[in-house]
């Protein structure tokens, strides 16, 4: 009993700023948690920390943009945003620029958002980690003494993917030459989901759950499957093994390779954005959840925030799981498309 007492005070005392922050809710506007779970999702031209009475406690990234109208580049903050530019909340607070006539215009923006900054974290960590470990063998002979620690993880790693996955999938003769891509691929997309796991800077942002970085890595895989595939994977396409009537004269089969050709990009892209997005998404639900509890009264308070932080901490190590997994699945179906876009000519 005397534990279970302990328990409840402790949970109390950890709850207690939730409680002080729904009071300042009811106070303030009413919490709306669409709205918040999408503005943490969403892209921004700050990286926001936390909120307290109406107060925003932020970083503010680096506003380029060039006017339509005189051509000139302006550099800015969010803060100092200058006029005709202006923030337009029906296109998800993108900057556009109002001209003389009363039309607006989106400008040309080169602007380093959170998701831009977050990928440059992301490159850093991946840099020093790469470098540190490149200097071990530099140092030592692996022939001789086999890598420990860090070094070993990362060693072992590398083996599996290019082992399990790369050369597995696009065989002997092409697996060197795509092992550099697939395995830069791996570790930016591991890396981000892992960052995007820390709720405070300098993690948060949800770099593979924005569909543009999605859609560029899916670009990249597209280009080297049809940049580099052979004759026999453009035979396949444009005259498979077929019947002659599917072929002729109408071209019923080519039609279906040639629109596969963009959907197997296209089912990367979605399935790494969805899953990130989603999980994401739950996390930042289950997040207000707790808030919302306290501002219905203390004992909704101690058993919805009960609830949700048993959640929480099941979602993310389900995250930490699915962190690894989406990396895998991405590599592993890339390296599959780019072995298929490599087929041997069958002997007749």
């Amino acid at each position: 009993m005397k534990n279970i007492k302990t328990l409840l005070l402790l949970l109390m005392i950890v709850l207690l700023p939730f409680q002080l922050y729904a009071n300042n809710e009811k106070k303030g506007e009413k919490l709306d948690i669409p709205e918040i779970v999408l503005g943490h999702l969403s892209d921004a031209y700050e990286w926001h920390i936390t909120s307290y009475e109406g107060k925003n406690l932020s970083i503010p990234l680096p506003i380029i943009v060039q006017s339509k109208a005189s051509g000139k580049w302006v550099c800015c903050t969010a803060e100092s945003l200058p006029k005709p530019f202006y923030f337009d909340e029906k296109h998800h607070g993108k900057i556009y620029e109002k001209l003389a006539d009363g039309s607006t215009v989106r400008p040309l923006d080169l602007s380093i958002t959170k998701t831009v900054a977050q990928i440059w974290i992301v490159v850093i960590i991946m840099l020093i980690v790469f470098l540190s470990c490149a200097r071990w063998y530099k140092h030592h002979d692996d022939r001789k003494e086999a890598p420990g620690g860090f070094v070993g993880m990362m060693e072992a790693t590398v083996m599996y993917i290019y082992d399990d996955v790369v050369k597995a999938s696009i065989g002997e003769n092409h697996s060197r030459s795509y092992a550099p891509y697939l395995l830069t691929v791996f570790f930016f997309i591991l890396t981000c989901n892992l960052i995007g796991l820390i709720p405070i800077f300098p993690g948060g942002a949800n770099v593979t759950g924005n569909i543009n970085i999605t859609l560029f890595l899916a670009v990249c895989t597209m280009i080297a499957i049809n940049l580099f595939g052979n004759k026999e994977y453009w035979k396949d396409i444009f005259w498979p093994k077929v019947p002659v009537f599917l072929k002729c004269p109408v071209p019923l089969m080519p039609v279906i390779e040639l629109f596969g050709v963009f959907t197997k990009p296209f089912a990367l892209m979605i399935r790494l954005f969805a899953n990130m997005m989603a999980g994401h998404a739950v996390i930042l639900s289950f997040t207000c959840v707790i808030f919302l509890g306290w501002s219905m009264g203390v004992g909704f308070g101690l058993g919805l925030n009960t609830f949700s932080i048993i959640m929480l901490l099941f979602m993310n190590l389900l995250e930490l799981l699915v962190a690894f997994v989406q990396a895998y699945v991405f590599t592993l179906l890339s390296a599959v498309f780019i072995g298929l876009a490599h087929k041997e000519e069958e002997a007749e």
